[in-house]
C-alpha cells in the first residue's frame, strides 16, 4: 500500500486556552496510531495544543450545503433557545 492508498483522516486540536476541539488539517495514514503520529508532528510543532482528535474522513457524515434552509428551518422557529431574552449574570464564563 502506498501513501497514496491509505485513508484520509481528520484532525482536530485543542488548544492550551480553548475548551473544544477545532478543525486542524486532514492528513493520510495507513492507521489510527500512525494518524495520531503524524498529526501531533504536523499540527502541534509549537506546542500549542494538550489533545488532538483523529477521526477518519469516511467516517463523517456532514449536511449539505444546498440543503440548508430546509434543514435547519426547525431551529428557526425556536427563538428561545439564543440568549437575547435574558442577561448573562456577571461572572458566569463559558456559557
Amino acid at each position: 500500500m502506498t501513501n497514496t492508498d491509505w485513508p484520509l483522516w481528520e484532525v482536530f486540536v485543542r488548544s492550551r486556552r480553548g475548551l473544544s476541539h477545532t478543525h486542524a488539517g486532514s492528513l493520510h495514514a495507513p492507521d489510527a496510531e500512525l494518524a495520531l503520529r503524524n498529526a501531533r508532528d504536523l499540527y502541534t510543532r509549537r506546542n500549542e495544543g494538550v489533545s488532538i482528535w483523529v477521526v477518519p474522513s469516511a467516517a463523517i457524515t456532514a449536511s449539505s450545503p444546498d440543503e440548508k434552509d430546509p434543514f435547519f428551518e426547525p431551529a428557526a422557529d425556536k427563538p428561545y433557545r439564543h440568549p437575547t431574552f435574558y442577561e448573562i449574570p456577571e461572572g458566569v464564563q463559558h456559557l
